[in-house]
Order: C-alpha cells, then sequence, then structure tokens
C-alpha cells in the first residue's frame, strides 16, 4: 500500500512529555481556581494539538507509567533510583491530563508492571505489521530502538514540547552512526544516567558505536573483549556485568499484552458538554477555543456559543439587552441604582473615533445607550456619571480618558476588576474583560476575532459586558480579604484619577538637548567601536554573543564566564565581574559601548515620545508589580540613570513648562530602611534615624566598633550594601561578589552586622517562616502578596519565593506610603485651588511644576503630606529641591 493510502497511528508517551511541558513552563502562571498547578497539563494538550494538526493521524493514544515500579525494579532495585520525589507542584496534573484526553476522545493506555515504553513499542510492532505508519512520540532515548522504516520517533528538543527532531532511519544513523535496533547496545555500554544504568567505565558514545559498528552487536563486543587493548579493554572485561544487565533493562518489550491494539485507537468525536467542563476546571480558555476549532475543522459535529449567548451558570440567566434614552434612561437609571444607593455595573463602547455608547447593568437588568456627542438629552446620564451613585467598572482609568474625551466626567466608581484581580493575585492578571470572566467566574463571553475582516462571531453588547463586570465585581469582593479591600477601596481607587491627570498633563522636554545628546552618544559609541577593533585587529558585532565568544575566549583566552545554551554568557554582570577579575582593554571598551548604546536607546525612545504638546506623557501602571509599586511605561522613565553623568544630561531635558516659576522635586530619604527599622523595631536602627546621623556611618560605627568619624568610606559602602542586601536576600556569596571581597570576610560583616542588630535578624528571619505559614505577606497597611512557592519541594522555586517574600512587606509598605503622600498632595492643591500640578512619580520622587507665587505653599504641603504619609517608629525624612529643570531640581 502507498505511503500516502496507509493509516496513520501516533502514540505518545505521557509521563515523558508531560514532565517535560512541566518544566518548559512557568509553575506559577498556571493555577486554576482551586490553586491546583496546570502547566504540565497546558504544555502537553498544547503540543498535542500541534501534532494532531501537523501530521493528522487516524489513530491516536497516549500511553501512561502507573506507577515508579515495574519489572524492572524488581530485576534491579536501583534501577531510576536517582531520580528525585515527584514536585508537589506536578502531582495532580495526570489524572486532570487523563481526563481531559478521554473528554477530546483520546484513548489512554496503562499496564499494570510495565512502563510506558513497553506499550509504546508494543503498539508500534503491530502497528507497523498491521500496515500503519507510526509516529512515536517520546523524550526517552530508549525509544530510539523502535524506529524502522514504518515507524518514526518524534523526540523533544532541549527547548521542551515545541519542537519536535523527527528520527527515521537516516536520521539515526546520521546521529549516532549506527542502526536504531543496535542503540540499545549502544546505551548498554555507555549507561544511562537518568535510569541509574552504571556503564562502563572509560568508555563513552564514540567508543561504544566504534565497537558496535565493528563487532555488529554487544554480545559480539563482549565475546572478542580480549582483543581489545589497553585500559578501556580492561575496564570492559572488569565490567561486563554492567553492560549485560543495562541490555536486559533498556530493552523494550514488543509482545506486552494491552487491551488495546492498533484499530482500537481511531480517532474519536471528542464529548463537546464533558471538554467543556473539563477544560473550565483547568481554566484553559484558548485552548479550549483551539481544540473545538481542530475538532471541527476535522469534521467532528461541535457546536461553540454564539456571541451574547454566554455559558452563564443556573440562576445567572443574561438579561435581554434594551435600548433606553431620555426620559426612560434617567427613570430607569434612579430605579435600577436604589436612588443611587445600589451599584450598577458599567461599560463604554469606543469606535474608531471614540465613545459610541454605553453599556449598564444591575443584577437583572441591562441596557444599551447610543452616544451621540453634542445631543443635550442626555443629560439624566451625564449627571449620573459624574455623580457619586455606586458604579462597578472593569479598567477605570481608560474610562476616565474616553470620557473626558466626549466632555463627560466620571464620579462613584468603588470597584475596578481589574485592581481587584491583581490584589488577588499580584503576579500577574488578565488583559481583558473576556479573560476574566473566564479566569474567574468559569463562563465564556464570545469574542471578535481581531484578526478577521469579517468576524465570525459579533461583538457581545456592552450592555452584556456591564453585567458581567458587576458579577465579577460581586465575585471578586468576597474573594479579597479585609486588607485587601481596604487597600482597594483607600488607595488604589483613588489614585486613579490622580495618575490620570499626571499623565493627561505629562512634562516639557527640551528636544534640542535630547538631539545633541543623541547624536553625542551616536559618536561616542562609533569611537569606542573603532577603538574596541584596534585592540583585537578586526571588525567584529559588539552586539553578537557568537562572536564576542569567540573574541574573547578562543582569541583572546580570557576565562570562562558561566555555561549558557550558546556556549558561556556574555550578559552584562558576567563581562563585568570578568573585567573585574581579569581586566582587558578590548573588553573595558566593549563595556563602555554598550552603555553608551544603552544610553542612546534611552534618548531615542524618549524623543519618538515627544507629543505635539512639546510634553512626554509616560504611562502609569498600578497593576504593573507584584509589590504595588507603580511602573512607567511609554515610554519608561524610572530606567533613567540618576548617578551617571549622561543620565543627569538626560534628566536636564525635563523642563518646567513655560507659564510655570520652576519644577519642585520631592523624595524620602532611605524610605526601605526606615520601613525596616519600624518592622523589625531594632532599637539601634531606630536611634539611627533618630541620631540625626548618616545612617550607614551609624550602623558602620556599630559593626567596626569605631566612632561615626572614624568610619571610612570603604567601610561606609560596605556597610551599605549589606543594609539594603539584607533585606533583599543578598547571601554571603552575593555580597562578597558585589563588594570583591573574599566570602569569609562577607560572612564575617554579617554575623557583625546581626549581632548589633539583632532584632532585623529575627526579623528577617520571622517574616519567611510567617509567610511560610500563611501563605502570604503583608504589608503595614494590609497590602497581601500570596507565596505559594514557600512550600514548593523545587529548591529553585522556594529559594525565589523565599527571598521575595523577605523584601516584599518593606517595598509594598514603602510603595503604599507613597501612594497615600500621593493622595494627600494631590487633595491638597485641588482644595486651595493652585495651578502648581504633580507631573511624575519616579520610584520614592514626586516632580512637581510649580505656578507663580505658590513655591512656598506647595513646598509647605508636599513635606507635610509626604513626611505624615505614615505613623512609623522612626521620621519620614523628605529631601526638596527646586530648579528650571529635573536635573537641577535634584538634591
Amino acid at each position: 500500500m502507498p505511503d500516502n493510502e496507509k493509516p496513520t497511528l501516533l502514540i505518545i508517551d505521557g509521563h515523558s512529555l508531560a514532565f517535560r511541558a512541566f518544566y518548559a513552563l512557568p509553575v506559577d502562571s498556571f493555577q486554576n481556581r482551586e490553586g491546583q498547578h496546570t502547566n504540565a497539563i497546558h504544555g502537553f494538550i498544547s503540543m498535542l494539538l500541534n501534532l494532531v494538526a501537523n501530521e493528522k493521524p487516524t489513530h491516536l493514544a497516549v500511553a501512561f507509567d502507573i506507577s515508579r515500579y515495574s519489572f524492572r525494579t524488581r530485576e534491579y532495585p536501583e534501577y531510576k533510583g536517582t531520580r528525585g520525589e515527584t514536585p508537589a507542584e506536578f502531582v495532580g496534573q495526570i489524572p486532570l491530563l487523563e481526563e481531559a484526553l478521554h473528554a477530546m476522545g483520546i484513548t489512554t493506555v496503562t499496564k499494570e508492571d510495565y512502563e510506558a515504553d513497553d506499550i509504546l513499542a508494543t503498539l508500534a510492532k503491530r502497528g507497523a505489521a498491521e500496515g500503519y505508519t507510526v509516529y512515536v512520540v517520546s523524550g526517552d532515548r530508549d525509544a530510539i530502538q523502535m524506529v524502522t522504516d514504518d515507524v518514526t520517533l518524534l523526540y523533544p528538543n532541549a527547548r521542551g514540547v515545541s519542537e519536535l527532531k523527527r528520527y527515521d532511519r537516516d536520521a539515526v544513523f546520521e546521529r549516532y552512526g549506527i542502526e536504531p535496533a543496535q542503540y540499545p547496545d549502544v546505551a548498554a555500554l555507555v549507561g544511562e544516567t537518568s535510569d541509574n544504568l552504571i556503564g562502563i567505565d572509560k568508555v563513552g558514545e564514540k567508543t561504544a558505536v566504534k565497537w558496535i559498528t565493528q563487532y555488529g552487536s554487544l554480545d559480539e563486543v563482549l565475546a572478542h573483549a580480549d582483543e581489545i587493548k589497553g585500559v578501556v579493554g580492561e575496564k570492559l572485561r572488569e565490567q561486563q556485568d554492567r553492560a549485560i544487565r543495562n541490555r536486559k533493562l533498556n530493552h523494550l518489550l514488543t509482545d506486552v499484552a494491552l487491551p488495546v491494539g492498533p484499530d482500537d485507537l481511531l480517532r474519536r468525536p471528542l464529548d463537546e458538554a464533558k471538554v467543556r467542563e473539563v477544560f473550565d476546571k483547568l481554566q484553559f480558555r484558548t485552548l479550549l477555543d483551539r481544540v473545538l476549532k481542530l475538532a471541527a475543522a476535522a469534521g467532528d459535529d461541535v457546536s461553540t456559543a454564539k456571541a451574547g449567548e454566554g455559558s452563564a451558570q443556573p440562576g445567572s440567566e443574561i438579561p435581554v439587552v434594551r435600548t433606553l434614552v431620555d426620559e426612560e434612561l434617567g427613570l430607569w437609571l434612579t430605579t435600577a441604582s436604589g436612588h443611587g444607593t445600589k451599584p450598577l455595573g458599567l461599560q463604554l463602547e469606543v469606535g474608531v473615533d471614540g465613545l459610541t455608547g454605553f453599556g449598564i447593568a444591575s443584577a437583572d437588568d441591562s441596557v444599551y445607550v447610543p452616544w451621540a456627542h453634542g445631543r443635550l438629552d442626555y443629560v439624566d446620564l451625564a449627571d449620573w456619571l459624574a455623580g457619586d451613585s455606586p458604579k462597578f467598572v472593569f479598567d477605570y482609568k481608560p474610562m476616565l480618558k474616553t470620557l473626558a474625551a466626549a466632555d463627560l466626567e466620571l464620579g462613584g466608581v468603588v470597584f475596578d476588576t481589574t485592581l481587584a484581580a491583581w490584589l488577588l493575585k499580584p503576579g500577574g492578571h488578565d488583559q481583558n474583560l473576556a479573560a476574566q470572566v473566564y479566569t474567574h467566574l468559569g463562563e465564556h463571553l464570545a469574542e471578535p476575532d481581531p484578526n478577521q475582516l469579517v468576524p465570525e462571531a459579533d461583538a457581545v453588547s456592552p450592555a452584556t459586558e456591564a453585567w458581567y463586570v458587576l458579577r465579577l465585581c460581586e465575585y471578586l469582593n468576597e474573594r479579597l480579604d479585609e486588607g485587601s479591600r481596604r487597600v482597594l477601596s483607600d488607595l488604589e481607587l483613588p489614585l486613579i484619577p490622580v495618575i490620570n491627570r499626571m499623565e493627561t498633563t505629562g512634562i516639557t522636554v527640551d528636544a534640542d538637548i535630547l538631539a545633541g545628546l543623541n547624536t553625542q552618544l551616536g559618536a561616542t559609541a562609533m569611537d569606542l567601536a573603532s577603538r574596541a577593533y584596534a585592540e583585537i585587529g578586526r571588525e567584529v558585532n559588539l552586539g553578537s554573543p557568537k562572536q564576542l565568544q569567540q573574541v574573547l575566549f578562543e582569541e583572546l583566552q580570557m576565562p570562562k564566564t558561566r555555561a549558557n545554551k550558546t556556549g558561556y554568557s556574555t550578559d552584562a554582570a558576567s563581562l563585568a565581574d570578568l573585567q573585574a577579575q581579569n581586566p582587558h582593554p578590548f573588553l573595558d571598551l566593549l563595556l563602555q559601548h554598550r552603555d553608551a548604546t544603552k544610553l542612546r536607546q534611552i534618548v531615542e525612545t524618549l524623543e519618538k515620545s515627544i507629543a505635539p504638546d512639546h510634553r512626554i506623557h509616560t504611562r502609569y501602571d498600578q497593576t504593573g508589580t507584584s509589590t504595588g509599586r507603580i511602573s512607567s511605561t511609554e515610554p519608561n522613565l524610572q530606567n533613567i540613570p540618576v548617578r551617571a553623568e549622561v543620565g543627569r544630561e538626560i534628566r536636564s531635558a525635563f523642563i518646567c513648562g513655560p507659564e510655570f516659576d520652576t519644577l519642585l522635586t520631592a523624595d524620602y530619604s532611605q524610605i526601605e530602611m526606615r520601613v525596616m527599622a519600624h518592622l523589625s523595631g531594632d532599637a539601634g536602627l531606630i536611634e539611627a534615624f533618630h541620631s540625626g546621623e548618616d545612617l550607614h556611618r551609624f550602623v558602620g560605627s556599630r559593626v567596626f566598633g569605631v566612632d561615626p568619624a572614624d568610619v571610612s568610606n570603604a567601610m561606609r559602602t560596605k556597610v551599605k550594601a549589606m543594609s539594603y542586601g539584607l533585606a533583599y536576600g543578598l547571601s554571603p556569596f552575593g555580597l562578597s561578589k558585589q563588594l570583591r571581597i573574599e566570602v569569609s570576610e562577607a560572612k564575617q560583616l554579617i554575623a557583625d552586622y546581626f549581632t548589633r542588630f539583632g532584632a532585623v535578624r529575627d526579623y528577617l528571619r520571622g517574616v519567611v517562616e510567617q509567610a511560610r505559614e500563611d501563605g502570604y505577606t503583608e504589608t503595614i497597611m494590609g497590602r497581601r502578596r500570596p507565596f505559594g512557592d514557600l512550600t514548593s519541594s523545587n529548591r529553585v522555586l522556594r529559594e525565589n519565593a523565599e527571598r521575595q517574600a523577605l523584601n516584599a512587606p518593606i517595598q509594598g509598605s514603602a510603595a503604599d506610603i507613597l501612594k497615600v503622600a500621593m493622595l494627600g498632595v494631590d487633595a491638597d492643591i485641588r482644595d486651595r485651588g493652585l495651578d502648581s500640578r504633580m507631573l511624575l512619580q519616579v520610584h520614592d520622587e514626586l516632580v512637581f511644576e510649580v505656578a507663580h507665587g505658590e513655591l512656598d505653599e506647595l513646598t509647605e504641603i508636599v513635606v507635610d503630606r509626604m513626611g505624615g504619609a505614615a505613623d512609623l517608629a522612626v521620621p519620614l525624612t523628605v529631601q526638596v529641591g527646586t530648579g528650571p529643570n529635573w536635573d537641577a531640581a535634584a538634591h
């Protein structure tokens, strides 16, 4: 039968591929509502869908191991004995994966006392004999022995399960120089670390392949062992029992009695209801769409939810949308809101030219309001929008901008699903409403495909979206703890109008200064590159890791940095360490060139961001971090280096607007150290802040046992690095690298520090243990950050979580304090009717534009509000400065 007429059998090693998917995808990014990790399931099904789409199998099965124990472990108890415990995050994923596969109409096969590989080998042999083209998917190299003219192995590469290497007989011979059936003989000689099968000492792959090629088989190699000379021959003769044992264990059985044969594995239609149920439990919204589309493409009878129908749970029937305007709308708003006491869901409809309509919903009713800018019969709607009547929304800040463009105001927002979802899970949040509905309610909100010119699904009415917003808010509010609800209502929601005004106002920029800097940095980079080329006698691409590896480690014979997938690291930290320990002119010029190039990129980004009003309007993201700090994007104004001379020149381009007197900057002095003093209650650290002495000289005097006046700059540098580093989980090794000192000295420094400031040690130790017990950390103001990985069996995940948990209360509290200050300053400016404006928030610094004659009053407001933003055991010191530009206003 011609190959193109043969049925195709695709058989997959379930555990092998699931484990690879588990390690390929981040654990924290895949959890369902119950906290079950799902990354292995997601990666496996995604890979499976690609396989089915590419290979188009007519017959399909997935084989799983029942346990670690089989006839092989009875034969050799140490078999696979070096494998660690199954990660806790992986536990529970296989049963859910099998449930998903069954719903998709895919057969799974297990056999007591045998491994999945034996099942695959049996099915592969039978399939080939019965006229199938067979594809075996496995990450176990023993599967190579299954390859024949009719059986091809698809083997995952090092990057996980997204790419598969296709091994037919020719590919096996090209890679190993042997026939596939000879692979177990080679593996028997070399051994297999992952299976705890120890090979013959001194025998590597090349030697084993040479012997098998020469003699034909392992039995013949052993029969001619006396002919093999040297140490390697001696080892072969001494340890031949190892090879015999390995060959017996790595041989895959092809005659296992199975409950199914190839003909029983015909692909079956999926059970749509069951698929939806299982994928809802897993919260695989995107994968569900892919599964249904693939099934539909295969001709299965699959129905999909139509736009607006959703899949509301019993008792949550989607209300029919009514269109209301004029007096009827006004009456409905009054009634539905209980005369302004009940919250309503609000959603905007936005077209190419801006606002086109509103969706407003109560628990059992929803209305659509078409919008025509300038009409006078929208008074009731405008009053309701601007008034205090409570409103639930999705993504508050863009709403403000859209409504402002239509000359409308928005007030009374008491809940925002985007902020609430982020507070519930600070590590990440869904970017659109449909994703939030699916994640939290487990329901489907149909979305038109933006890539289709004529979308198959219509957009859901904004009235229906408003109804989902209302339900989302109620759901999220129930799951937020009291402290998080307080942070939402007292900090995050009130801050949105403040941030929106800052974004809208922007800051004036002198484009000529930036243009001059761009030219200067371009010339500097070219000069540095030319000088670097001169050092090695030729031109190379200074941005190419491969070419740099060749120059640094081959031509210049410099010590190797840490290994990575492409050779050896050429990242900034690795090369800085290399230059510090093994200085070389080329490397020095390379690092300078990188700095100049990076700074030029910053300048170019800023130039492109200047708006027609000659101002830059950065975008602030409240949900962009896990700690609570506000991030800056488009452009990022928080990445301009403060201490570098060029960084100061960049800041000098940010100037006071022509109608204002000056810029005023204000920031907190050492706020994180002050928060740590407060949280730890350490008497020595608290005394340091009350003494008025330079903090690091005061601490240095205690650590080194000298008077503050005798603390040298080197001592102060060490203490400063240690004080901040300890709050970020800095180890003695990390401190030694940072300060270029011996690890033993770093250990002693930390020990001396903790001897003088024991309460800091106790606090840092206790905060992680408390978080491990509670599952979260908490800031002074009640912001929680969950840390599920503190109990992970994966050491890397656990230690990373410990470092983050160590600093989360400190950094999060500092972020909350600054937000309180921003709210207070903004309120005072508005209450007093000042024309001065808050322009920027950068880390712990605020930048203001001061109107004529308002400097003294604004300074008083800023210092008072920032200094009084929290009641700590130490004073909150605020430093202020003024000047015509951001750099000149520095203090």
